[in-house]
């Protein structure tokens, strides 16, 4: 199983390059930035490709509505020239208040968008012809009833390597097939070794549709874990309570969370509800109050570094069976990496 971090990043908080190149000298082999409406996800990317000379740096994930798939490409084209191939691209739709409140624009269909997105981003890469699409997001050259007209087919002056990895961060059944079908790796943001087919069925059902014959050997699924390591339990528990209650609890409407559905299916539907219902009603820290000390514990590694190593054989056994091939840690300290990297092995 491989290990992987994310990248922190907010005001007054740059990217903590001496955990990264910790992580690189303990072996880990990613790590990822993402993005809501702050921060972009390329930036610090860069900036960790130009600092380190081995471990693999990826956007999970690049708002997709943000940037044109052929944007992305030449992104992505010229991190894998500049890093030697270490860079990871991951594209996602984020969410409708994301999108339309944040960056103006319709949220869409998002899975056809992806699949149309991978697809462009591909036939750049391969650069077997110039390149044409015909889509119903995008449709290249453009001949909208507005166009000049004088958009010709172009193929990149760059050679991109076309196995560049795309990773989605998919959490839905039915995102969850369409990066079975089209993409090399997921990042969900939830999940339990003890329930890894809430995850991987979908997976395995998108494969089934795919234009090759991969298995799940093949697909980097690299959930993320977030790591919490002190002597007191309950208050390694608690420090993870608020980011898990915006989740469940804040991030989406009422009728459209998908965090809050995750959690429904991992079992926990009543504390799903309740998280969201004082979240959205500006009681959070009740609701932080409210999220399951077992949901914790099962999503996440939290206590003394012996509980946490204890914990880290199911997520090990889980990895055996391709279910998981990258554990992605979220939030740890420099100590607490180094006691995964040392159970992983």
């Amino acid at each position: 199983m491989q290990l992987g971090i994310t990248l922190k990043l907010g005001a007054g908080n740059p990217v903590d390059i001496d955990k990264v190149l910790e992580a690189e000298r303990l072996g880990y082999s990613q790590v990822w930035a993402g993005e809501a409406y702050g921060t972009d996800a390329v930036t610090p990317i860069t900036w960790v490709l130009a600092r380190t000379t081995k471990i693999k740096a990826g956007t999970g994930i690049m708002q997709m509505q943000a940037r044109t798939p052929t944007c992305v490409a030449m992104t992505a084209m010229t991190l894998q020239m500049m890093s030697g191939n270490r860079f990871l691209c991951g594209i996602g739709p984020s969410g409708p208040q994301v999108i339309e409140g944040w960056h103006g624009v319709a949220f869409g269909k998002p899975l056809a968008r992806t699949k149309e997105y991978a697809a462009i981003i591909r036939q750049i890469l391969r650069r077997e012809a110039p390149l044409t699409f015909k889509g119903e997001h995008y449709q290249i050259p453009y001949a909208g009833p507005d166009a000049t007209g004088l958009g010709k087919p172009l193929k990149s002056i760059v050679h991109g390597d076309p196995s560049l990895p795309i990773y989605t961060a998919s959490i839905t059944p039915a995102g969850l097939r369409t990066a079975g079908e089209i993409a090399d790796g997921t990042l969900p943001i939830f999940f339990s070794p003890e329930q890894p087919n809430l995850i991987t069925d979908a997976i395995e059902e998108g494969m089934k549709k795919s234009a090759n014959s991969k298995t799940m050997a093949d697909f980097d699924n690299a959930p993320y874990v977030r790591i919490r390591m002190g002597d007191d339990l309950d208050a390694c528990r608690d420090a993870l309570r608020p980011e898990l209650a915006l989740y469940i609890g804040g991030m989406g409407a009422r009728s459209k969370n998908f965090y809050n559905d995750l959690a429904k299916r991992l079992g926990y539907e009543e504390a799903a509800e309740t998280i969201q219902n004082y979240y959205l009603d500006g009681k959070k820290k009740d609701a932080e109050a409210a999220v399951p000390a077992k949901l914790i514990d099962e999503i996440s590694l939290v206590g003394p570094a012996a509980r946490i190593k204890d914990r880290m054989q199911a997520w090990k056994d889980v990895a055996k069976t391709h279910k998981v091939r990258t554990m992605v840690l979220t939030g740890g300290s420099v100590q607490a990496l180094r006691v995964a990297a040392e159970a992983a092995l």
